[in-house]
């Protein structure tokens, strides 16, 4: 996977004068079910948030509430994503190295990821990402 298979994907928004409505259904708007959902939140000024990469999940990554950066890296190029709407999100693939940083102030980011959680399924150091990805062995 490269960062190309990364996108932003547009949810459904419903607008109304009371209040806007926008939607997930399970293998509708993402490419894969659903097994696992967290939110991060409360994080404070300056500090950052993932920094790995998955060998099989996938995720679908939010900003429910405020503004937040991910850095998608693929091992040869980066790139910085800026979620700041609740109606769209990134899709994020296995394989992809990810850090979440410059949260606003109440950010609030919701994450559908397509595994349980499994400590096995991570990749915590950057330098033996980038031998797996050399190796194609991700």
């Amino acid at each position: 996977m490269t960062i190309e298979d990364c996108k932003l994907i547009d949810l459904p928004k419903i607008p109304d004068e009371r209040g806007n409505l926008s939607f997930l259904q399970n293998d509708s708007q993402i490419p894969f079910n659903i097994k696992r959902v967290y939110w991060l939140y409360d994080v404070p000024g300056g500090e950052s948030r993932g920094s790995h990469a998955y060998r099989s999940s996938e995720e679908f990554v939010i900003a429910l509430s405020g503004a937040l950066d991910i850095i998608i890296d693929d091992g040869t190029q980066s790139k910085t994503v800026s979620l700041n709407r609740s109606y769209y999100g990134l899709y994020i693939p296995s394989g992809i190295w990810r850090s979440i940083n410059n949260f606003s102030t109440n950010a609030l980011a919701l994450v559908f990821a397509s595994t349980p959680f499994s400590e096995e399924d991570y990749i915590r150091d950057y330098g033996l990402y980038q031998q797996l990805k050399r190796n194609e062995e991700i």
